[in-house]
């Protein structure tokens, strides 16, 4: 099936990962105490620079650094008193100050040569510069101007179509943004410098195939809601031309995800780049616009500001052709938006606290705030900022995290972290997205290499701990609390200090109900997360489907917002939402009827009397040596006409298909049947879908998805009426009872795994009887390729109780009869019988668990250099467990079914299972390791990839040769005709057919 992550496009720095695979326990580091340095002489207040009031007179100032090009925001924003109010009093927030790199461009202030000087890597507040902006020219003016008045009679042009026109513009729309992830997500993370590119290609895919999936269905236009017993009803209607703000943090999804909420409710919107991200946006911006308006929107109902200002952004907000705006930024260019005239929905700043009491798993606690502070490298403002951890599992909390992948600061080490995170009174930008590598270069530290997060142990919460502020990188502030409600009151100060309404966490027992109350009731956020990793749960739609997908959070009134909730369509016409954590659905989809046993054959096809018109997919060589008359005489005896299709051939190609679907259309069959190895099954599949529903498209079939039940494309409804029937020749794809299908595009030479459910054959005839003459390579290599569906799919972060049953009786029957099968061939019926009943058990397994980055490998080498499938996963299965074998994954998916990574322990348990060696989980890896080579080694199967292309090569020109003298039809030597044979032949294999 499709790898989940699509292609890996180039990674930013990343620590890279240990060159020694396995490595032995941890020692505990040896930390150096510092004796912490005093604190400092608190710096006089300066005076506010005019033009900027405070809300009170016991408000303070933070003010911009000085003329640095990588200083954010727009001017000085007033502080908070310097007390935190107490709880009893509850005052509202002042308004949220500046995070770093997400906010729009402070102009650069003029040079000032009696202005005092900064102390390098000192957080010193000093007076503020007199600062002007330059004004904007009256091109630029002018060119702002016309996009608005385009717009605008775009607008009142789209606002008149009716819900059917808007959802296939939406749709359009949506399918461009998702085609288009990649490139945009390298784009973004080449001009930003920021984050991390595959990062990145999933924030893109979110923002369209999940806000696509959410609101596909969704009434947007006239009447869209009726309650007629209860006598209500509402009506939508477009607000008109939107201004959307977009942050260069995550500057093409939030592209991206702003203009398919702004199609879906026929408003026009004019987008304001951040200047840093302007090429990036503005790309995103004309993908989508291109899409809509092929699709039948009006030109110019999605606008962008060419070359933006602050000034022009002001300019923009203020216009009144402008009925709402949309900012996505930093609090001072949010507060500029409310300032501005106009209705406004904004976001807060984002100081997210997680909080783990004593009943949590700390395990998957660890793991979800490691899985989150790690994504994008921390710049998603709704991460993890601060842990805070009940005293009496502290230890075993900050072990855990070791575990995991963090590193420690020391008392020294966390000086210098302080003074490179907030400069001048605001958060460092060179700081905001940068990896590891790259942090220990600024802060001038050596965390040891494979460090994913750096943590500090704190004890203050304000102005006066710098790690206590937002930091928007992999970095985190920890915090010891002797009690829980100490634990929830750290957290309510961590919030009101930097992060009012945005996003808060608590790890406990689920049925912890007292906790969760006291903590959903004190913290003042409106997302209140449960168990759950902040940057992904707090987007909504991932962890719990009922909180609506978005990439504008809305922190209410505590954040100084309009919203409350994440912000989606029902904004852009005006609605709110609340959260608990809930795990995905899950099912277990195999075919209705398996019939198994030698000899079931005759008994199984029997089932199909009263079928009409039989079609059957088969290759040449199967139809040459009569596989297909055992087939046809049961058909003949029950009254069903039949015709054969037996053009297949090995990685069938879209022609191939193309073909078979109009043989198939003329004769109109109610059942098809597939016979043979893996590429007849694939054919047939494609063949069946595309036969019951003709719309489908096959590039939209083969469109890249992460979550099946979420994909932008989707089959329309069939007529289902004809029956799909499995019966597999050789032991090893598992096709005959799974959802997928692998085609190859004979013009390009893609390979396009298929998945869908409809695929999912309706019936399974496994009769050991077929395959008792397997050539001994196709033995071995369908044995192998079972085995890896085994060993993947149990491992798989989409495994359950429900699959691994499955996977473990695959290995146990492969181990122990796969090396009798490719010894004895026809001798030994029963290791035959029990080698083809692992292969379809392994796929029942990974039909529902999915597989891993071994068959991803695998489809490439295949693809590329000719590598018979089951070959090219022997040579690589058993570097992937170790690769896979590590607490400590270089990469974790984004949203795995487990609640902290456990292939290792997956692993030890086969050993286990298999009865090897092993004191400890290293061990039994490596036990396992040694008992799959062994087999390897007894089916004599390569040893490197060199040895076995040489040894394709020879098998290619021996059948090359076997072709010129006739030499087929041995009932040993199945080929196909010309240049290569269908069933790879061994030496052993050509030798017995000479």
């Amino acid at each position: 099936p499709p790898c989940k992550c699509d292609q890996n496009p180039p990674r930013q720095t990343r620590p890279a990962p240990s060159s020694q695979f396995l490595p032995p326990l941890e020692t505990k580091r040896a930390i150096q105490r510092v004796p912490r340095p005093p604190k400092p002489t608190p710096t006089p207040v300066p005076t506010p620079s005019p033009g900027h009031q405070p809300r009170s007179a016991t408000m303070q100032m933070r003010l911009h650094p000085a003329s640095s090009s990588r200083a954010v925001g727009g001017s000085a924003v007033p502080l908070r008193p310097a007390g935190l109010p107490s709880r009893s009093c509850r005052a509202p927030a002042p308004a949220p100050r500046c995070i770093a790199a997400s906010t729009n461009p402070t102009p650069e202030a003029k040079t000032d040569a009696t202005a005092p000087k900064q102390t390098p890597g000192t957080n010193n507040i000093v007076a503020a510069k007199d600062k002007t902006r330059a004004p904007a020219s009256n091109d630029d003016l002018a060119a702002l101007q016309k996009v608005l008045t385009e717009a605008q009679k775009a607008q009142e042009v789209y606002s008149r179509f009716n819900q059917q026109q808007v959802d296939k513009i939406f749709k359009a729309a949506a399918i461009a943004a998702n085609q288009a992830r990649i490139p945009l997500a390298k784009m973004a993370a080449e001009e930003t410098k920021m984050g991390i590119a595959e990062d990145k290609v999933v924030k893109n895919h979110f923002a369209s195939e999940f806000i696509y999936n959410k609101y596909k269905n969704l009434k947007t236009c006239g009447v869209i809601e009726e309650d007629v017993a209860g006598g209500m009803s509402k009506v939508a209607e477009p607000v008109g031309v939107v201004a959307g703000v977009v942050p260069t943090t995550n500057p093409t999804s939030t592209a991206i995800f702003k203009s398919l909420l702004a199609l879906k409710t026929r408003n026009a919107l004019v987008l304001s780049p951040h200047p840093r991200a302007a090429k990036c946006t503005i790309a995103a911006a004309k993908i989508v616009l291109d899409a809509a308006v092929k699709a039948g929107a009006p030109p110019g109902i999605i606008g962008w500001i060419e070359k933006p200002t602050l000034v022009v952004s002001q300019a923009l907000m203020t216009a009144p052709e402008i009925s709402l705006i949309l900012a996505t930024g930093g609090p001072g260019m949010v507060k500029a938006a409310y300032s501005s005239g106009h209705p406004s929905v904004g976001v807060g700043a984002g100081n997210t606290p997680a909080v783990i009491d004593d009943t949590a798993n700390i395990e998957a606690a660890v793991s979800s705030i490691m899985l989150s502070k790690t994504f994008d490298n921390g710049v998603i403002c709704a991460s993890e900022q601060s842990v805070v951890v009940q005293a009496n599992v502290y230890d075993k909390v900050k072990a855990e995290f070791k575990k995991r992948g963090a590193y420690f600061l020391t008392d020294a080490e966390k000086d210098k972290v302080r003074a490179k995170v907030i400069i001048d009174g605001r958060l460092n930008a060179d700081i905001v997205g940068q990896s590891i590598p790259n942090l220990s270069k600024i802060f001038g530290i050596s965390p040891p290499p494979g460090t994913k997060v750096i943590i500090g142990e704190v004890e203050r919460v304000g102005h006066d701990e710098a790690l206590s502020e937002e930091k928007l990188c992999p970095v985190l502030a920890f915090y010891k609390a002797p009690t829980f409600e100490a634990c929830v009151d750290t957290a309510d100060k961590l919030v009101r200090f930097a992060g009012a309404g945005h996003t808060s966490v608590l790890y406990t027992n689920p049925l912890n109900k007292a906790h969760i109350h006291h903590f959903s009731s004190t913290v003042n956020t409106v997302r209140m997360l449960i168990n759950t990793p902040a940057a992904q749960g707090a987007i909504g739609d991932l962890y719990n489907f009922h909180l609506d997908p978005s990439l504008t959070l809305g922190c209410g009134s505590w954040g100084s917002t309009s919203v409350s909730t994440n912000v989606g369509p029902m904004q852009l016409l005006n609605i709110k939402s609340v959260t608990e954590r809930r795990e995905n659905m899950l099912w277990f989809r195999v075919p209705p009827k398996v019939y198994f046993k030698a000899g079931c054959l005759e008994v199984a096809l029997g089932d199909l009397r009263g079928k009409k018109r039989a079609f059957i997919v088969t290759d040449k060589p199967l139809f040459d040596l009569g596989y297909c008359d055992q087939v046809t005489r049961v058909l003949d005896e029950i009254n069903v006409s039949h015709q054969v299709f037996y053009h297949v051939t090995p990685d069938p190609t879209l022609q191939c298909i193309e073909a078979g679907l109009k043989e198939m259309e003329e004769f109109r069959p109610d059942v098809i049947i597939a016979l043979g190895g893996g590429s007849p099954m694939d054919a047939a599949k494609v063949m069946w879908l595309m036969y019951e529903v003709p719309e489908t498209k096959f590039e939209g079939l083969a469109m890249r998805f992460m979550d099946i039940r979420k994909r932008v494309y989707e089959l329309p409804q069939g007529r289902r009426e004809s029956t799909m029937v499995c019966i597999p020749t050789t032991s090893g794809t598992g096709s005959e009872v799974t959802p997928f299908s692998v085609v190859t595009d004979e013009k390009t030479g893609m390979k396009y795994p298929i998945a869908d459910y409809f695929l999912t054959p309706r019936m399974a005839i496994v009769d050991p009887q077929l395959v008792i003459n397997m050539p001994k390579t196709l033995t071995a290599w369908g044995g192998i390729d079972a085995l890896t569906h085994a060993l993947e799919s149990y491992v798989s972060i989409f495994a359950t109780e429900y699959t691994k049953g499955l996977s473990r009786e695959a290995i146990i029957l492969l181990f122990k009869y796969l090396p009798r099968a490719y010894n004895n061939g026809p001798n030994d019926l029963q290791a035959r019988e029990k080698v083809h009943y692992a292969a379809t058990i392994a796929g029942m397994a990974f039909a529902n668990a999915f597989l891993g980055v071994c068959h991803s490998m695998a489809h490439k080498i295949g693809s590329r250099y000719h590598v018979p499938h089951g070959l090219a996963n022997a040579l690589l299965i058993t570097h992937v467990v170790r690769y896979n074998a590590t607490d400590v994954p270089f990469k974790q998916a984004a949203f795995p079914q487990y609640e902290y990574p456990r292939a290792k322990e997956d692993y030890a348990e086969i050993a286990d299972m298999l009865n090897l060696p092993g004191a400890t989980n290293d061990d039994k890896v490596i036990s396992l390791i040694g008992a799959i080579e062994d087999l390897k080694g007894q089916l004599e199967i390569p040893s490197t990839i060199k040895e076995a292309m040489n040894q394709v090569q020879w098998l290619r020109r021996m059948a090359a040769r076997l072709c010129e003298h006739g030499a087929w039809g041995t009932g040993r030597l199945h080929g196909r005709t010309g240049r290569e044979v269908s069933y790879p032949l061994s030496k052993t294999d050509m030798q017995a057919g000479s």
